[in-house]
């Protein structure tokens, strides 16, 4: 009548208690680390000030355009802070960017219409464009809402010495200039722009050694921005101190090989000291980097004139005057002749004689009938207008086959 009671198996109770510790250890600590199906696994987000720090970092390093994508993407993480747009457009100007600069300082007016900031970097963004109206109001306002704004003194700097040059603005533009200048130095000693501003404004008042200190402050900032360099360069090249103008225009192109203008300004430069072979090998490499630059291939027309090949340079200069296509069928537009750039004028004056003593007499007429049209106050231009007709008319006279350069040509001196 009695059942027999089976043993306790120890093995079993021990697997079971397993099993259960298993269960728990998933249910508690597994399960919450495994993401649900369907939805996405969420990524760390990086803090806007790490993206900053390496904005500045770049841009310190002379990349710009790295620096420019990376405040781009600080923009989409955070896009109301004004300061960001600043900092972009800044860096834009820098770059030669200079709708985009004037875009994204108007990007930060919005959202703060009172932000002295946004107002003088997008009349500092206005300038390059000669758009001076625009830009003086501009630099105006940032000044009314903070005239210790160091930095808007020296963009108000910078755009008094471009009117200036230009013969725009007011009378004493050369003298307000330099007082902005001083004034920007004074509340902004340590900024890249105010040194930048207070150096052009010396260099084009002749001012040249000081101007040389000035730039040199600027680069010791920075040392990887290009156009300090160039800018260096240039006012060496003025000194007649060609080989530290040639060593800026070589480091700026270091760090800007997209920019032909270090080319373009080392072409000028051993042209001044009638290297005209090395002249017309820098003015060619300009001209691959952007090849539809009527300006750069102008200046390449120019030096292949020096150098007694004609035929190339009327190639070339036709290109610039009149208009064309690429090597690579890409458009050139045409320059215009205004008298305001000497440069552009004597790309003129040489076509006409390169025509003229290339007995290409039928081309001669218009090119002349328009100098003497456009800068009739310009006494080379115009006598070296008269010198390709008389040629021409010696050409008619006595008909000869076409001459060959055997010398190394001139531009025809002003009687």
């Amino acid at each position: 009548m009695k059942r027999r009671r089976q043993p306790i198996n120890v093995f079993r109770i021990l697997l079971l208690l397993l099993l259960v510790a298993i269960a728990v250890y998933i249910n508690q600590v597994v399960v919450p680390g495994v993401p649900p199906p369907f939805v996405p696994t969420a990524t760390a987000t990086r803090e806007p000030e790490s993206y900053l720090t390496d904005a500045e970092g770049l841009f310190n390093q002379g990349k710009l355009l790295q620096a420019i994508a990376v405040y781009q993407e600080v923009i989409r993480i955070k896009p109301d802070d004004p300061a960001i747009y600043i900092a972009l457009a800044r860096v834009q100007v820098f770059a030669g960017h200079y709708k985009d600069a004037q875009k994204n300082a108007e990007n930060a007016l919005l959202l703060n219409p009172n932000n002295s900031m946004a107002h003088a970097v997008r009349g500092w963004a206005l300038t390059p464009d000669k758009d001076y109206l625009a830009a003086e109001a501009a630099i105006k306002r940032a000044l009314e809402l903070d005239s210790n704004n160091g930095l808007a003194h020296a963009y108000y700097a910078e755009l008094l010495g471009n009117m200036f040059l230009d013969n725009s603005g007011p009378f004493d533009a050369i003298t307000l200039a330099g007082e902005a200048s001083r004034v920007a130095t004074t509340l902004a000693p340590n900024s890249l722009e105010a040194r930048r501003a207070r150096a052009f404004i010396l260099e084009i008042t002749d001012n040249r050694e000081q101007a040389v200190q000035e730039y040199q402050a600027a680069i010791a900032i920075n040392g990887n921005i290009a156009d300090l360099h160039l800018a260096l360069g240039r006012t060496y090249r003025a000194m007649g101190v060609l080989d530290k103008a040639i060593a800026e225009f070589t480091l700026a192109n270091t760090l800007n090989p997209s920019d032909p203008t270090p080319f373009l300004y080392t072409s000028r430069a051993y042209a001044a000291v009638r290297e005209d072979a090395k002249a017309a090998q820098y003015a060619e490499q300009a001209v691959k980097v952007a090849p539809t630059d009527p300006y750069l291939r102008g200046n390449w027309g120019v030096m292949l004139y020096r150098n007694l090949q004609w035929p190339e340079a009327i190639v070339q200069l036709s290109l610039a005057i009149n208009g064309g296509v690429s090597e690579d069928n890409q458009p050139i537009k045409p320059l215009s002749l205004t008298g305001s750039d000497p440069r552009l004028t004597e790309y003129y004056f040489i076509y006409a004689l390169v025509l003229a003593r290339m007995n290409r007499c039928g081309e001669v007429l218009p090119v002349a009938q328009l100098i003497l049209g456009s800068v009739p106050t310009d006494d080379t231009a115009v006598y070296n207008a008269h010198e390709s007709m008389r040629i021409c008319q010696n050409n008619l006279l006595t008909p000869s086959p076409i001459p060959q350069p055997t010398a190394t040509p001139g531009i025809t001196p002003t009687p």
